[in-house]
């Protein structure tokens, strides 16, 4: 995590999420916005159709990508939202974990939500992200 970024602990609220509560962002950091990160191979294909752990992966590695060009990495992320179509809780825990564990032990603050569908065909899993690296001088 670059210093541009502080996660801020909540030591009055519930320690049983994995996630940090909050960030900040130094003001001369430069954000950067992620679309939704898609289960998607490179011919566009949606991959691992009702495998919601392997399209996890897919999205994080595809996440990843998208922070790169971006001169961005996963531990700069300061904030994401988690999509899983899904009524059943235990599929959203088993994106969570996914998404958790391609963070390491940088552990940005994070919604997970279930939702009733997504963009693509079979697509189970998107993830979008807020970033932020130091800023350069101009």
């Amino acid at each position: 995590m670059s210093d541009s970024v502080a996660l801020v602990r909540v030591p009055e609220l519930s320690d049983t999420a994995e996630y940090a509560y909050a960030a900040t962002v130094d003001p001369t950091a430069r954000l950067v916005l992620t679309a939704g990160a898609c289960p998607l191979d490179a011919e566009g294909r949606t991959v691992a159709p009702g495998d919601p752990a392997a399209q996890a992966r897919q999205v994080m590695a595809n996440l990843a990508l998208a922070l790169a060009a971006a001169g961005a990495r996963l531990d700069d992320v300061v904030k994401t939202t988690v999509y899983v179509a899904s009524t059943r809780q235990a599929d959203l825990v088993t994106v969570w974990e996914v998404v958790r564990d391609a963070f390491g032990d940088h552990d940005p603050p994070s919604t997970l939500l279930g939702v009733a569908v997504l963009g693509y065909c079979d697509q189970l899993v998107e993830v979008e992200a807020v970033a932020a690296v130091p800023g350069r001088d101009r």
